[in-house]
């Protein structure tokens, strides 16, 4: 039913929707259209954020980072998805599901650690506004950056290789529509209790530590807020940090629901579920969470469709 005979034995066979067939169609159909808008909404955010002098900050400069990590995301799993559910086979080759693991894993280690270092650099803006150019120039922005890219895929190299060592004794069918860490233990063919608790440090590290440090941060930023005197201000300030703890929300609550936990009492229709929220949809909404509450945001995208804008990018 979901391999045929050129098959490899080291094949993968993701079970995604097999046992509903009747959703793949519309199911197939909304990925694509998730899968588009992600692309249009990230591609956008990183080309105005690089290309518009008047979004060259600190901010921007994280955002277009978040939308680049996104845009990786959804790549990441949402084609082997489309041809899945389109395809008579689900198969997935053996390097091909290391490499989505490892991949997925890695970008969501550096969004982890890339959220708390937006929030650090909300905290200066507001509570430090007068040495904010300092503290946030331009070659400390690109050194906290790529040590953040680094320490995610530094940890995944670690989490990949405790998910993938475990001996599955030639089990390969996985009731998931991708490569992840639960759904990869549950195959195990022996006692893999070293392993959960292994990374169910890790995994509590890199969630809850940033987390906490996101929290704490704007409990200082709520009042430092308060105490401004303009309306305006005060208002400008909470639709930036509303923006940014949307997408904290969004992203911590399904990551920690699905990681810090033993992968035995792991559940495939919610682990399902949730894979869907924060590997497409919240991808997808992160672009249009910061645009639609951002003029900023929204007059670059108004002048990148002038053709002034790309007269001046070209110059």
């Amino acid at each position: 039913m979901w391999i045929n005979n050129q098959s490899s034995v080291d094949d993968f066979i993701l079970l995604g929707f097999s046992d509903r067939p009747w959703l793949e169609t519309p199911l197939f159909v909304i990925f694509l259209v998730a899968y588009i808008f992600a692309l249009f909404g990230n591609i956008s955010i990183i080309l105005v954020s690089r290309l518009d002098p008047q979004l060259d900050s600190p901010m921007y400069f994280f955002v277009s980072n978040l939308s680049l990590l996104d845009l990786c995301y959804t790549t990441s799993t949402v084609p082997q998805m489309l041809v899945n559910l389109r395809g008579p086979e689900k198969t997935i080759s053996y390097g091909g599901c290391v490499a989505q693991l490892y991949i997925f894993l890695a970008l969501g280690s550096t969004e982890c650690i890339l959220l708390a270092i937006m929030a650090f650099d909300r905290f200066a803006a507001i509570c430090r506004p007068l040495h904010y150019p300092i503290i946030m120039n331009q070659k400390r922005c690109i050194h906290m950056a790529t040590g953040t890219w680094i320490s995610g895929f530094a940890n995944s190299l670690v989490q990949s290789t405790l998910t993938v060592v475990a001996p599955r004794c030639g089990q390969r069918v996985i009731d998931h529509f991708f490569c992840e860490v639960p759904a990869l233990l549950k195959l195990a063919c022996t006692d893999t209790s070293v392993n959960e608790a292994e990374l169910n440090v890790l995994g509590a590290l890199l969630l809850l530590v940033p987390l906490s440090l996101i929290l704490g941060t704007y409990v200082f930023i709520a009042q430092a807020v308060l105490k401004l005197r303009s309306a305006e201000s005060r208002r400008k300030a909470f639709n930036t940090c509303a923006s940014h703890l949307l997408v904290v929300s969004l992203f911590y609550f399904t990551a920690i629901s699905m990681y810090v936990q033993p992968p035995s009492s792991y559940s495939h229709e919610r682990g399902k579920i949730m894979a869907l929220f924060y590997g497409i949809v919240t991808p997808t909404l992160n672009p249009f969470i910061y645009t639609l509450r951002n003029k900023d945001v929204k007059a670059a995208l108004r002048r990148a469709l002038t053709k002034e804008f790309w007269v001046k990018a070209r110059q």
